[in-house]
């Protein structure tokens, strides 16, 4: 057994002394361990679902999200002009609005007697001319590539009955010429119309009731059946031809690379 020597006792005391002090204290750790109320200003994702206007805005992101409401890249297969005839009809239905506006706040008597309003006229009626030979054509061509495949039924649907609203409203338009034809047109439509027991509240001999159907209430529709029926071809994508594969990934811009 070594002796020790009380000089070496008071060597050896400070230095097991700074050897405790050197160890770190479970303490200190716990401290350095981030508290879970160190973000109090953002609130969970359980009381973000509570209001409606959280849980509206991820619905719409989810089924519409930036990328396919603006695309910049399309399936190559788009670059078909039978796809062209939709974005036709859309920009007619555009020049259809814009012409009608300026007539109707002028008059019959401005687009009768006016070389300007002559004008006017021609492109309002030429602009429905083209609006619906393209819907129709557009139509046909999504009829013969069954277009309501992969959940696009809706889409379909709604494409069928803006081109039956639209008809509504040529149909109106005929009438608020004010000239002869239109005489003529209405009054051999209420025959039918009464025969059919609606000419009690569409009375097609009203010129102030068929021009507010033609200028307001249809064009409302219209718009917004057209408006609807984009949102959804935005939302399921455009119809791939029959021959194509639903997981498309061709674009426009094809590779260039030779591979």
């Amino acid at each position: 057994m070594t002796a020790v020597t009380p000089g070496q006792e008071r060597a050896a005391a400070p230095t097991a002394t700074s050897a405790a002090t050197a160890t770190p204290t479970p303490t200190a750790t716990a401290t350095a361990t981030p508290s879970p109320t160190a973000t109090p200003t953002q609130p969970p994702a359980a009381e973000e679902d509570r209001t409606w206007t959280g849980r509206t805005r991820r619905w719409l992101l989810g089924k519409l999200p930036p990328d396919k409401l603006l695309p910049n890249t399309q399936p190559s297969y788009v670059a078909s002009w039978i796809y062209v005839l939709g974005m036709g009809a859309i920009g007619s239905l555009l020049f259809i609005i814009a012409s009608g506006v300026v007539l109707s706040f002028n008059g019959p008597t401005w687009y009768h007697v006016s070389a300007l309003g002559h004008f006017v006229n021609s492109v309002h009626l030429w602009s429905v001319e083209l609006f619906f030979f393209f819907m129709v054509v557009h139509l046909w061509g999504k009829f013969w590539m069954a277009a309501w495949r992969g959940k696009r039924v809706l889409t379909w649907i709604t494409g069928v009955v803006s081109f039956a609203v639209s008809i509504v409203a040529g149909f109106t338009g005929y009438l608020v010429q004010t000239n002869f034809d239109s005489e003529w047109i209405s009054f051999q439509a209420k025959d039918a119309l009464n025969a059919t027991g609606i000419g009690a509240w569409f009375n097609v001999t009203n010129f102030g009731q068929m021009f507010m159907w033609h200028i307001l209430i249809l064009p409302i529709g219209v718009l917004a059946i057209v408006a609807f029926h984009v949102v959804l071809v935005r939302v399921h994508g455009v119809v791939p031809p029959l021959e194509a594969s639903e997981t498309d990934a061709q674009l426009t811009h094809p590779d260039t690379t030779g591979e």
